[in-house]
């Protein structure tokens, strides 16, 4: 999970888990971990999930009959909160874990990406800045604490310290593909697009080890080659690694497809067919509503693809949801997120002016939505 890799020594993060369920099925943090990073991944969650729901209630059983300590307690407590939709309380259990355990991984990588999904960039920052000196360097995982605070600093433009975090934590561990996607981020930021590229060429064979980061990373890439205007090669990167790699179901992945068939196409670049190919892997997702963030990619798809049904589905879902549903989600969704997909709407129809009217009073938070400055700012009114 830490370096988003599959060691296939091990069979893998998947078989791993279910090995260690198998093993020992009254162990708590073991419920925590399987549980803890379906949640995280934001493909599914409780509400559209039987399973998951039992799994949660499940791990609520366990955890009330067992001998378990403090900690243990409030790893349970903090899956449950997020489970519900309560993301930053799950984020104030999981600082109350480091303040006491500052080298718990498990609190500190849930938080930070859940930092990330809520748009609270110095929250993310901070997370890790104040638990950093706290750990020896010759501690399991520390190398991917650079990598971490680095892509905290270059989300609260702190470009300069963020670059040195990430080049250290790559020359700690040069297969960290966090520390690479962060330095992508500060080149990107930057508008260092050459530089870009050939970092990210260079360093290929190391990146793309941490296979479940691999398609966001060829997104970096391609996104260098879009703000260039050569388009072509974008286009290559979409089709050799992002619309193949997407096909894992993964939501990162179903969203930088998305996001990047999009930046192709406010180009003037007709992508063809690829709208088609992808949609038929988010219409699962319709009744999700896990991230704003996620429904607006899904709806960029719908859009490319002029697929009227899914739109008008997708959109009466959300506003549903904003109507009957509950959580931090719920109310970004409401405050935030109806008008972005109005906006995206009515930029489709060829209405752009009426788009911005509808982004304007809402343009400082986007943020809110989740995604990093440089996925944001396709949002952007101008």
């Amino acid at each position: 999970y830490t370096g988003w890799y599959d060691d296939k020594s091990v069979g893998g993060i998947e078989e791993t888990l279910k090995k260690l369920t198998q093993a020992d099925p009254s162990f708590v943090m073991g419920k925590v971990l399987c549980v803890g990073l379906e949640l995280i991944s934001t493909n599914t969650g409780i509400h559209v999930n039987a399973k998951l729901k039992q799994d949660l209630a499940d791990l609520q059983v366990l955890a009330s009959k067992s001998k378990i300590t403090q900690r243990e307690k409030l790893h349970v407590q903090a899956v449950n909160q997020f489970a519900h939709g309560d993301t930053t309380g799950a984020c104030l259990v999981w600082e109350d874990i480091l303040t006491a355990d500052p080298t718990d991984m498990l609190a500190l990588k849930l938080a930070h990406d859940s930092y990330f999904y809520l748009g609270f960039q110095p929250q993310m920052r901070d997370s890790i800045a104040r638990v950093l000196p706290k750990w020896r360097p010759d501690l399991p995982l520390y190398s991917y604490l650079h990598g971490m605070y680095a892509f905290g600093l270059v989300e609260t433009n702190c470009y300069q310290d963020a670059e040195k975090h990430a080049l250290k934590g790559l020359k700690l561990n040069p297969r960290d593909c966090w520390s690479t996607h962060s330095q992508a981020h500060v080149l990107e930021m930057m508008g260092r697009q050459d530089e870009g590229i050939a970092f990210m060429s260079s360093t290929l064979d190391d990146w793309t080890v941490g296979e479940m980061l691999a398609c966001h990373n060829f997104w970096h890439w391609a996104v260098y080659h879009v703000e260039k205007g050569e388009h072509d090669a974008a286009l290559d990167i979409y089709d050799s690694q992002v619309g193949q790699r997407c096909k894992s179901g993964a939501m990162l992945d179903l969203v930088d497809a998305s996001s990047l068939l999009y930046r192709l196409q406010m180009e003037g670049i007709n992508v063809g067919n690829r709208w088609h190919e992808l949609l038929s892997l988010w219409e699962s997702h319709a009744d999700d509503h896990i991230l704003m963030f996620n429904d607006a990619h899904m709806l960029m798809c719908t859009l490319g693809a002029k697929n009227e049904g899914m739109t008008l589905k997708l959109m009466e879902s959300l506003r549903n949801f904003v109507r009957d549903g509950k959580g931090h989600n719920r109310e970004v969704s409401r405050d935030v997120g109806v008008a972005i997909c109005e906006a995206f709407e009515m930029a489709d129809k060829g209405d752009f002016a009426g788009a911005v009217e509808l982004l304007k009073p809402v343009r400082y938070r986007i943020v809110n939505i989740g995604g990093s400055n440089a996925q944001v700012g396709l949002f952007e009114p101008c």
